[in-house]
């Protein structure tokens, strides 16, 4: 690590067995993640007042290229915080999902969970005829120019005959035995070309 970690207590006498536990979680994160550059951790034990038992709370700063992360543990109704131990596993359990998050973001790997992909019909195809609409398929176009395969029976709250070449639909994608294919298909609106 490029910044040495600082653990501090509250309310508590320091303890060398926590200290080293906090210093092996520490370890845990820069072996996922190489390019910590500071982590401060403060381990605080309840005021003596408290009418909720002796839970522990745990704070995590941890500094990364352009970010700071901060994990904060202090949970009121979790009676396993009582243990100083379980507490501090609790926050580095929250600080390695923070962390892994980060690493996916700098490896562009997020996905967009909020708004399904989208395309515009490029084909359809009756390959038995109108007359049999329940066999009749499509592809789509992705804006980076994909094809994606559809089935008539992908087409949710619509009616395949509906359909036209440039309509703009938002579409489910996944491997297919041909390559990829459209799992379920909404229509966004009739003659919607995409904007490049």
């Amino acid at each position: 690590m490029q910044v040495p970690v600082e653990v501090s207590f509250r309310n508590m006498d320091r303890s060398e067995y926590l200290e080293a536990d906090v210093l092996h979680n520490v370890g845990k994160l820069e072996e996922f993640f190489d390019r910590i550059t500071r982590c401060r951790v403060v381990v605080e034990a309840p005021h003596r007042s408290h009418h909720q038992g002796n839970l522990y709370r745990v704070r995590i700063q941890l500094g990364v290229p352009h970010r700071e992360l901060v994990a904060d543990r202090e949970s009121h109704d979790r009676h396993e915080h009582e243990d100083p131990y379980v507490a501090v596993r609790d926050a580095f359990n929250a600080m390695r999902r923070q962390l892994e998050d980060y690493v996916r973001e700098l490896r562009h790997d997020t996905k967009p969970h909020e708004v399904p992909p989208h395309g515009r019909v490029t084909k359809i195809l009756y390959p038995e005829g109108p007359d049999f609409p329940e066999r009749a398929c499509g592809f789509i176009e992705t804006p980076d120019g994909r094809e994606v395969y559809f089935h008539a029976n992908s087409l949710v709250d619509g009616d395949f005959q509906e359909l036209d070449i440039g309509t703009e639909v938002r579409f489910v994608e996944e491997a297919g035995e041909k390559g990829p294919q459209a799992s379920s298909v909404r229509m966004m609106g009739q003659h919607h070309h995409l904007v490049d």
